[in-house]
């Protein structure tokens, strides 16, 4: 064979042996796989009050932090089987363009601005996030549109500059803007009354009303919501069946607050999953719900009356109870 015909041969072969160990490579790199070979389930998301937050200690808790447990009991039989990652700068959101978390808690913003669109696969809701406005309990304002001559703090270029904007352009009423740009600066200055109202994810707005500041202020929330939002349950593009197995968890939690009647079934039973093809057991779904309770447990504990942060379940109570929270169920 001539030279020229054997080089041809060879790169043809070399050519062909990449393109198999490729598809190879892929197979092997299922999320399913290396979560079982690791033994972790590993989650990551910018940090939020109630949702997720690192403790001095190093550890993390909240609702996100007990949904990505929750996980890990069903594939890997323990709940503690996982890690937590925040995504704090840009080059923290590598971890999600690399695809090397295997959960991301991500808002839409947070997918729009890293550009992450085409790496994820969106997934269920968990939170209902909402931005509002906070003012003392001494204030004669009750809802939004009682704010008239009272200044509002807020972080220029946010979501809720721009919520604010529209919502008093609607009222065609005029309001007195005190933008800033760190939000340590916006606090002092609402703890000490400097502004009399501040705005914010509703979440952040509880954090804040437990540190009074030097005043001791006491803060309410106005109950109207300036803007409405999902917090997702986000997974790569590249795992089908780990996609399948995290949105099924999160409506196991969903589902399980549900009550029994004459009509569905409720608790555990609202809508079992029996998948082997998932790689999940017979009795994942208890396990799941013995580690970390239903999502109603979860919220108590995180941001609910059972927490520091007081939070009324609202737009996040399920479906049955006048909430947005629904999945599928046994109709």
């Amino acid at each position: 064979m001539p030279n020229s015909q054997f080089m041809r041969f060879v790169l043809v072969f070399l050519t062909l042996f990449g393109v198999c160990c490729s598809i190879s490579d892929a197979q092997a790199g299922s999320v399913i796989k290396r979560v079982k070979e690791h033994n972790v389930v590993r989650c990551g998301s910018v940090e939020r009050a109630g949702l997720a937050t690192s403790a001095e200690s190093g550890g993390w808790s909240g609702l996100n932090v007990d949904i990505c447990r929750a996980i890990a009991a069903a594939v890997l039989g323990a709940s503690d089987r996982i890690e937590y990652h925040q995504y704090e700068t840009p080059k923290d959101f590598d971890a999600v363009r690399n695809q090397q978390d295997d959960v991301y808690f991500l808002t839409g913003s947070e997918i729009e601005e890293q550009k992450l669109a085409g790496k994820l696969l969106p997934g269920p809701t968990v939170f209902v996030e909402s931005n509002a406005v906070m003012v003392a309990s001494t204030s004669a304002a009750h809802h939004l549109s009682d704010l008239g001559k009272e200044s509002i703090c807020f972080m220029i270029g946010s979501s809720v500059e721009r919520s604010l904007t529209a919502y008093f352009g609607a009222l065609h009423k005029n309001w007195l803007r005190r933008p800033f740009s760190e939000d340590g600066e916006m606090i002092d200055t609402y703890n000490v009354q400097n502004c009399q109202a501040i705005g914010g994810e509703i979440t952040t707005l509880a954090k804040i009303r437990l540190d009074s500041g030097v005043n001791r202020l006491s803060s309410r929330i106005l109950p109207e919501s300036l803007t409405i939002f999902p917090v997702i349950a986000a997974t790569g593009t590249e795992d089908a069946q780990w996609s399948a197995i995290v949105a099924w968890t999160v409506n196991t939690l969903i589902n399980a607050e549900r009550p029994e009647t004459h009509w569905y079934a409720g608790g555990a039973g609202a809508m079992p999953i029996s998948a082997p093809d998932l790689g999940l057991d017979k009795e994942w779904q208890r396990r799941v719900l013995a580690s970390v309770g239903n999502y109603g447990d979860i919220f108590n504990r995180h941001l609910g009356k059972g927490s520091l942060l007081k939070l009324d379940r609202g737009l996040n109570a399920n479906y049955f109870r006048g909430g947005l929270l629904l999945s599928p169920f046994l109709e």
